[in-house]
């Protein structure tokens, strides 16, 4: 009794209509979106396959079975078995272990990605959209410049320029990735910069540097949030991208877009060898696109 009257409290005060502190307020609000999260099965779906793809990426070296790079030639291009649950490639080597370890190198970029395209996204895109101008026009045009070419093309020149590789590939998609995150935040910052407390704000003689990072750039996170999730799975087909045009992760890194282009010569005979990275791509795409979904419709204002 005691476990339930705790836990009734415990909603009474997340709930509650008039809360009495800020940490109340935001807690609350929390737990509110929650609740409208997890009535959408699918975006709830998405959240599982997310949450699961991130500890098998951690998870790695234990749920692996062989070494990634570990080669067996005397059973290449076996088919799935009790020895190699996945099968092998053209090399030997488990493709189980390889997807494994494929989750750290696919789900890193996006990561790293993501770190890198966020911050400077919302910083262009609020400074940009409060001050106007000149420099609004300046920003604005780059960022079109960038928007005219599609992102895997855009990418593949970035490469070109650079040595293939994984850090080539996180810098290339990084640099075609900003110019949504920018239009985006600056869309919310023209709506929001003539708001009545922000000229209260700018009143009490507020820089317009501390204006926008502690006022403008907070509202804009929510629907930074949306973006990013959505974004994540073009993020991996690009990677994939690069990975199979040979200009991102390089052999023998356990990465799927590399295991695709190395074994894609047995698609006929040895279906499960490319099939199986394949499998892995869509599977997180798909599970990025449902939690993206499910996010747009509760931190997306213009959905309420």
């Amino acid at each position: 009794m005691w476990t339930v009257s705790r836990r009734d409290t415990l909603y009474d005060w997340l709930l509650a209509d008039m809360p009495v502190t800020t940490r109340q307020a935001a807690a609350g609000q929390l737990y509110r979106r929650w609740l409208q999260f997890r009535q959408n099965h699918l975006a709830t779906a998405g959240l599982a396959i997310v949450v699961v793809l991130v500890l098998v990426a951690i998870a790695a070296p234990a749920l692996a079975t062989y070494p990634p790079g570990a080669q067996d030639l005397a059973n290449r291009l076996a088919p799935p078995s009790a020895a190699h649950w996945l099968g092998t490639d053209e090399l030997g080597r488990d493709l189980y272990s390889r997807v494994i370890y494929g989750s750290r190198a696919t789900l890193g970029i996006v990561l790293a990605v993501v770190m890198l395209v966020a911050p400077v996204g919302l910083a262009v895109g609020t400074v940009a959209g409060y001050y106007g101008g000149l420099l609004d026009t300046i920003l604005m045009r780059v960022t079109d410049v960038f928007l005219s070419f599609p992102r895997l093309v855009l990418a593949l020149a970035f490469v070109a320029a650079m040595q293939p590789g994984m850090a080539s590939a996180i810098l290339a998609i990084a640099l075609t990735a900003w110019p949504p995150y920018a239009r985006l935040a600056r869309s919310e910052t023209l709506t929001l910069r003539h708001a009545d407390y922000i000229e209260a704000v700018r009143l009490t003689g507020a820089f317009s540097g501390r204006i926008i990072l502690r006022h403008i750039v907070p509202l804009c996170v929510s629907s930074l949030i949306v973006r990013v999730a959505l974004d994540m799975s073009g993020i991996i087909l690009t990677t994939a991208g690069l990975g199979f045009l040979g200009m991102g992760a390089q052999p023998p890194s356990p990465e799927w877009g590399t295991m695709i282009a190395m074994s894609r010569g047995f698609i006929l005979e040895q279906w499960w060898v490319p099939t199986i990275p394949g499998m892995a791509i869509l599977i997180a795409s798909l599970a990025f696109n449902l939690l993206g979904d499910g996010l747009r419709d509760v931190l997306d204002p213009r959905q309420e």
